[in-house]
């Protein structure tokens, strides 16, 4: 099998590891669109799907390869699927990971038990050009709920605070493996390479 090459439409290095981490053993080389000096997109769409296809249209029109975008966040039922697209920003545009959590269990302060319910949304999308008229899109879901308080050193994002009441501990505090096999991003990668032609 020759190797793919392949530009990953996003400069977060949690995503990239863990994209690398599926996509390798199926002799796919994934590169940062930071590699090439890629300007970021903006993500203008209401929709996970939409920010992906402009994120991933873009890093193939910079790189001329072919581009994967992931458009990932939380949705939390009590909050009316918030923060949702806006997940990466929940706090501010330069907010970082620790701010993102902060203001969400602020937000979930009156909450209990049930009504802390979560699922993390991935939507991936890949095209082999700019203009690919037929863009493979994938999707995975994953139900949780909100920690009262972050546990775990691991993943990124709101994965401390990301509870999975069937294994008694967050996200966070999984072996990277075994949160691929159960994760959104590794429902949607799996979902993508059954349809990759090229695999």
């Amino acid at each position: 099998m020759s190797a793919v090459r392949l530009v990953l439409a996003s400069g977060n290095r949690g995503k990239l590891r863990e994209i690398q981490a599926l996509l390798s053993p199926h002799g796919v080389r994934v590169l940062p669109q930071t590699a090439f000096a890629v300007a970021e997109a903006k993500e203008t769409a209401p929709t996970f799907v939409e920010n992906a296809l402009i994120k991933a249209r873009n890093a193939a029109r910079y790189t001329g390869l072919p581009a994967l975008a992931d458009d990932s966040g939380l949705e939390v039922a009590a909050l009316a699927g918030a923060p949702g697209v806006h997940s990466a920003r929940y706090a501010g545009p330069d907010a970082d990971d620790r701010l993102n959590n902060a203001k969400l269990l602020e937000a979930l302060a009156e909450f209990q038990g049930e009504e802390r319910r979560a699922r993390f949304r991935c939507v991936l999308v890949l095209v082999r050009h700019p203009f690919d008229p037929s863009p493979l899109i994938a999707e995975g879901t994953w139900e949780g709920r909100i920690a009262e308080a972050p546990r775990g050193e691991g993943g990124f994002g709101y994965d401390p605070l990301f509870w999975l009441p069937d294994r008694g501990c967050t996200a966070a505090e999984l072996p990277p493996e075994e949160k691929n096999r159960l994760s959104h991003r590794g429902q949607a990668l799996r979902q993508l390479l059954a349809r990759w032609p090229a695999l």
